[in-house]
C-alpha cells in the first residue's frame, strides 16, 4: 500500500514537473511577444473648449468620441493601446491645481474594445490644457519594451499651463533617445495652435494634421494607429565626435544623434577594396530658424583629404534637409587589402531665431550602408570627382578651343575694317 502510493506521489511530480517546463517556455514567448509589441497612447484633450458645437453640427466632444469608437473596432490585434485625457476631471479655477489634470482613461496594454468604449463614454469636457504635463505622463505610460511607440495628442486649443512648453517637453522626450513619436491633431485650429502641435509633432519627426470634421478625424487616427504596427528600424543612438580622430567606427545602420548650431560631428566608416560607401543624413529644424541654412556631408581620408562630398540648402519652408554621397573603392591586386578608413563628417549652417534655445541640439539621422562596389574601374571616383574629372577636362579643352576661335574672328574683323 504504502509503495503504491510513494509510487503515485513519484509520478504526480514528474507530471507536475513536466507541465512546469511546458509552461514556462511559453511563458517567456509570450513576454517576449509582449515586450516587442507596438505601442499607442492616445491623448485626448477635455478641457471645457470642447463643448463648442463646430464640428458637423455637433460638440467637438461628440466627434471625438464617435471617431475613438470607430477607431478601437479598427485597432489591429497585435497594437497595444492606452488612452490618458488632459482637462477631464477639475472644473475650478485654481491654475495650480487644472495644471495637474491629467489622468490614465484606459492603460496601455492588450486592448478591450468594450472596456475602453464604455471608459470614452464617460467623458465631459471640463477644465484646462496642460498639454505639457501630459505628454510627460503619457511618456511614462509607454515606458519599456522594444516595440514602437507612439503618442497620438488630439486637441483643440494652446496649453493653458505655461511657462511649461509642450515644445519644450517634445525636445526632452525626443533626447531621450526612447524612438518615441508623437503626432498632433489639432481640431478647428487657430494659427497660435497650429505652431505649437506643428512644433510639438516636429521635434520628435512626428506629424501635425488639422482636422474639421468627424471623419478626418477617424480617417487620420486610424492612419496612425496602424502605422504604430508597421515594422520599423530603430535608429542607434550615437554621439559623433568633433575630429576624425576621436569619430566612433560605424557599421551598415541607422543611426541618430544631436548636433548644435554650426556645429561639426564626425563619424568613421572601414570600407574594403571593391565596396561601395552610400551614406546620407538628416537634419531636422525642430524650432524657429532663421531662413537661409544648409547641411553639407563630407567624406575625407583621415590625412583630412575630401573624397566627395554632399550638400543641400533650406529656405526655411522645409522641416528637414537632407544630403548623401557615395564613393565606390576601386578592388586591390593584393589578396588582403587592408579597409580604407573614410572619415564623414556633418556640418550645418542653421542659426536659430530670436529667444530660441541653442540646446539640446538638432535631431540628426545618418544612414550608412557598404555594399558591393560597381565592376567597372571607371565608375570608381576619384579625388571627389571620380567622372566629373572627363567633363571638367572636356570643358577645359571647349574653353580652350572656343578662345581661339573667337581671336582669330575678332582679328579677321579688325583687319577687313582697317581696310576698308
Amino acid at each position: 500500500m504504502i509503495r503504491r502510493q510513494r509510487l503515485a506521489a513519484g509520478v504526480g511530480a514528474l507530471l507536475a514537473a513536466l507541465t512546469a517546463g511546458l509552461a514556462f517556455p511559453a511563458g517567456a514567448v509570450a513576454d517576449e511577444t509582449t515586450a516587442s509589441a507596438p505601442k499607442v497612447n492616445l491623448v485626448l484633450d477635455v478641457s471645457g473648449s470642447m463643448r463648442a458645437k463646430d464640428i458637423d453640427g455637433g460638440t467637438r466632444m461628440a466627434a471625438a468620441k464617435q471617431a475613438f469608437n470607430e477607431v478601437l473596432d479598427a485597432t489591429p490585434e497585435e497594437v497595444q493601446l492606452g488612452i490618458r485625457t488632459l482637462g477631464a476631471d477639475y472644473p475650478g479655477d485654481d491654475r495650480k491645481t487644472g495644471c495637474k489634470d491629467t489622468a490614465q482613461l484606459y492603460p496601455v496594454g492588450p486592448l478591450d474594445r468594450t472596456e475602453a468604449k464604455t471608459a470614452v463614454a464617460t467623458l465631459t469636457p471640463t477644465g484646462w490644457t496642460p498639454i505639457g504635463p501630459a505628454l510627460l505622463k503619457a511618456a511614462d505610460d509607454l515606458d519599456g519594451g522594444t516595440g514602437s511607440k507612439r503618442i497620438v495628442l488630439i486637441s483643440d486649443g494652446e496649453d493653458t499651463c505655461a511657462p511649461l512648453d509642450p515644445c519644450e517637453v517634445a525636445r526632452e522626450i525626443a533626447a531621450k533617445g526612447i524612438g518615441l513619436t508623437i503626432d498632433t491633431l489639432g481640431l478647428v485650429p487657430n494659427v497660435k495652435m497650429r505652431q505649437q502641435l506643428s512644433c510639438i509633432a516636429e521635434a520628435t519627426g512626428g506629424t501635425y494634421t488639422s482636422v474639421e470634421h468627424t471623419d478626418e478625424l477617424t480617417d487620420k487616427v486610424n492612419q496612425l494607429v496602424d502605422r504604430a504596427a508597421d515594422p520599423v528600424v530603430t535608429p542607434v543612438a550615437t554621439q559623433g565626435a568633433d575630429s576624425c580622430a576621436k569619430a566612433p567606427t560605424l557599421k551598415s545602420g541607422l543611426y541618430t544623434d544631436r548636433e548644435e548650431f554650426g556645429q561639426e560631428r564626425w563619424y568613421r566608416v572601414d570600407v574594403d577594396p571593391g565596396r561601395e560607401l552610400r551614406a546620407s543624413v538628416s537634419v531636422a529644424a525642430d524650432r524657429a530658424m532663421n531662413p537661409g541654412h544648409g547641411v553639407l556631408l563630407r567624406a575625407v581620408t583621415v590625412h583630412g583629404r575630401e573624397i566627395v562630398r554632399g550638400e543641400a540648402a533650406g529656405n526655411g519652408r522645409t522641416d528637414v534637409v537632407s544630403t548623401g554621397l557615395r564613393y565606390p573603392k576601386a578592388e586591390s591586386d593584393e589578396d588582403e587589402a587592408p579597409a580604407e578608413t573614410v572619415c564623414l563628417q556633418v556640418t550645418n549652417s542653421f542659426s536659430p531665431a530670436a529667444g530660441v534655445k541653442t540646446t539640446p541640439g538638432m535631431p540628426l539621422e545618418l544612414t550608412v550602408d557598404v555594399v558591393d562596389g560597381p565592376s567597372q574601374a571607371s565608375d570608381v571616383a576619384s579625388f571627389g570627382l571620380g567622372r566629373g574629372w572627363w567633363l571638367l577636362g572636356a570643358l577645359v579643352l571647349t574653353g580652350f578651343l572656343a578662345g581661339l576661335v573667337w581671336g582669330w574672328l575678332s582679328r579677321w574683323r579688325v583687319a577687313v575694317w582697317r581696310t576698308n
